[in-house]
């Protein structure tokens, strides 16, 4: 019996309509039918045909202000899924509930997303005062401990190509607003080994991370711990909780395989 060679099974509609899914990378949120076609070299017709079947399963959604349209809650789910299914959701959920009690404060799973970090998984803290949970959110990753563990090995050519459009966005007083300064701190992340965000993002709270790798050594994730400014002062990040954050993460890139 002679094998067919695979390329002869491809259904054009089909990839056609994963061609339309993955135009929405990087920092690309949201399409037009018009600016599709010109991508992809199909007829206006053609696209929004395949977009009404996408949205109809809810893998793209559509924003009624603009008429564009940005991907839907199911391309999330399987993203999570496949996540779960190579282990790091699993692995890390218990690792979580060990560093949220080991800490007194809310931790965090997170992986990134173009210059985005994405909230996969959390265990709160049972204080009183807590950290609104943050999973699902998309945040920059220049203001988070969470963005600066995940980014804080690249080279600084890949760093700075992460920053072409001018000043980084102000969040507070404290957020680090240039390429240069972002750089330079990820300097020290990479000698103490975790990353801290010090009312960078929002004022009056403070985290810290540390990243994740696989048995590729690649960063796949980052563990992170959220708390008010008045519980995670300078003196306990530095003592405790930027090793804890550590310790945890180095664990668990060991369980994805990772040795040193």
């Amino acid at each position: 019996m002679v094998r067919r060679d695979k390329s002869n099974y491809i259904i054009q509609s089909v990839a056609h309509a994963l061609d339309v899914l993955e135009e929405f990378h990087g920092e690309v949120d949201e399409l037009g039918v018009t600016e599709l076609s010109k991508k992809l070299k199909l007829h206006k017709n053609n696209v929004f045909r395949v977009l009404a079947t996408l949205q109809s399963r809810s893998y793209i959604e559509q924003n009624k202000s603009n008429d564009s349209y940005r991907l839907g809650i199911k391309c999330l789910e399987l993203g999570q899924t496949f996540i779960r299914q190579r282990g790091l959701l699993q692995q890390a959920n218990p690792v979580l509930h060990e560093l949220a009690e080991k800490t007194g404060e809310t931790s965090y799973l997170s992986m990134l997303r173009g210059n985005e970090v994405v909230y996969l998984d959390a265990v709160e803290t049972t204080s009183t005062v807590r950290v609104v949970s943050r999973v699902g959110l998309h945040m920059p990753l220049h203001s988070t401990a969470a963005g600066k563990a995940l980014v804080a090995h690249e080279s600084e050519e890949e760093l700075r190509g992460r920053f072409t459009a001018g000043p980084l966005t102000k969040f507070t007083k404290a957020t680090l607003a240039t390429a240069d300064a972002f750089i330079a701190d990820l300097a020290l992340v990479r000698e103490r080994g975790w990353a801290a965000d010090l009312e960078e993002f929002e004022e009056g709270l403070r985290c810290v991370a540390a990243p994740i790798r696989d048995y590729t050594r690649k960063v796949v994730g980052s563990l992170s711990v959220s708390g008010p400014e008045n519980r995670l002062s300078d003196e306990k990040i530095q003592k405790v909780i930027g090793p804890e954050v550590v310790a945890a993460a180095q664990g668990l890139s060991n369980k994805l395989g990772f040795h040193e």
